[in-house]
């Protein structure tokens, strides 16, 4: 069963109520979660929900927090448009009894974050942290009550080029003309990342040799981008539409007439839809993730809620959710320590005071975005390759639990 389908079959809706577990004398509070349960990103937010719902259940069936137990109610973002976000976000602060909200992602520029702060709303949020870090830094102590799971989007734009010299340096792939596709959709996740990577190639010695933005939203071909990537060979192939279907047509209309070409998708592999679309076809495939699971020996915790993941829905976790799962978590910190969820002023400051290992490396915030700190010490930029629907880790070194292996379409002469 897709994984659509499953979560639709469990009666899942708009509104999605986890009554309490074993605790009926505790009072309910109720988390407010930020999805898109329609639309292309679907699949993503139903893992939002998965990891909120996990964390909820287990907080449950120890008691609560502090006296509290939990419910969950759910607003479609949809499209993510603004309207959409802003319909839903006046939903749950309207619904009496949400404490707090949570979201992988509701709109790409983090517009929300002022409507949160105008009704000192607990929020925590794990999408593009540029437009966080924009938003907070104009007056940090106005937006206690904020802060982003997701780390400086900065290494999405830099770490590419290194990972390639590294690899071309080890002579795991040849490099012979320094030259880069760099394909991105027109929405503020994607462009930010495309438009810095084009700097940072640029600055590197390369050569942009194919430079292509397509609408935001749905794309039904691919064909006349790729002719131009054909045409060009470049050594390197990037695209940062980061909706999995697109970018899973990407990969399939590339490979009826592949290039030499390493090929490097922008976050789409990372959901479980991505390889579901794809199948053998993914094999080789790289992409990288600023807040994912470090699912390797090398980080314990990684691992373990990963397996944990697994075990429990029966199909891997993407980048949210165990992420939902652990910034979940950190609101039940706060509250062990502050004690009351309507205090909401305490619960901000105490969520911006956590310091914790996550799924995704240590967490701590930057006082002066509310941004999660990033670095191999902190957040990783972590890199993947697809093999046979398996996740492979190939960096950095001390997170890696495995190694890169030249993509099946790239000749060996």
């Amino acid at each position: 069963m897709a994984q659509s389908q499953l979560l639709r079959s469990t009666g899942l809706a708009t509104c999605f109520t986890l009554m309490t577990l074993g605790a009926a004398s505790a009072e309910i509070t109720k988390i407010g979660v930020l999805a898109p349960l329609t639309g292309a990103t679907a699949s993503d937010g139903e893992e939002f929900i998965r990891g909120v719902e996990w964390a909820v259940e287990e907080a449950n069936a120890k008691g609560g927090v502090a006296g509290y137990t939990f419910e969950i109610e759910v607003a479609d973002v949809k499209d993510h448009s603004a309207a959409n976000v802003s319909s839903a976000v006046e939903r749950l602060l309207g619904t009496d009894g949400v404490e707090v909200i949570l979201t992988g992602y509701a709109s790409l520029s983090m517009f929300e974050v002022d409507l949160m702060a105008e009704e000192n709303m607990p929020y925590i949020a794990a999408g593009p942290s540029p437009g966080f870090a924009a938003i907070v830094s104009q007056d940090p102590d106005a937006y206690n009550c904020c802060w982003s799971y997701t780390a400086s989007f900065k290494g999405y734009e830099t770490d590419v080029l290194p990972m390639v010299q590294e690899l071309a340096d080890a002579g795991k792939v040849s490099i012979d003309g320094k030259t880069v596709a760099i394909i991105s959709s027109d929405n503020p996740y994607s462009k930010t990342i495309s438009e810095g990577m084009k700097i940072s190639f640029s600055e590197g010695g390369w050569d942009v040799v194919v430079d292509e933005l397509v609408p935001f939203g749905e794309v039904s071909d691919w064909k006349v981008i790729l002719a131009k990537v054909n045409q060009a060979n470049p050594d390197l192939v990037i695209n940062t539409d980061y909706i999995p279907g697109n970018s899973a047509l990407f990969l399939k209309q590339f490979l009826e007439n592949p290039t030499d070409s390493l090929m490097f998708l922008q976050y789409a592999p990372s959901v479980p839809e991505f390889v579901e679309l794809t199948g053998e076809q993914s094999n080789g495939v790289l992409y990288n993730l600023i807040n994912g699971p470090l699912d390797s020996p090398k980080w314990p915790r990684g691992k373990e809620l990963m397996q944990q993941y697994r075990d429990k829905f029966g199909f891997d976790s993407g980048a949210y959710g165990v992420g939902l799962y652990e910034m979940t978590n950190m609101y039940f910190t706060a509250l062990e320590k502050v004690g009351d969820p309507t205090d909401h002023d305490g619960i901000g400051v105490a969520i911006g005071e956590t310091k914790v290992a996550t799924a995704a490396g240590n967490v701590e915030f930057d006082p002066e975005t509310h941004v999660a700190l990033q670095s191999n010490d902190y957040i990783p930029v972590s890199f993947w390759q697809l093999w046979d629907g398996e996740r492979v880790m190939v960096g950095p070194d001390i997170y890696a639990n495995g190694e890169f292996r030249l993509p099946p379409w790239i000749s060996e002469n």
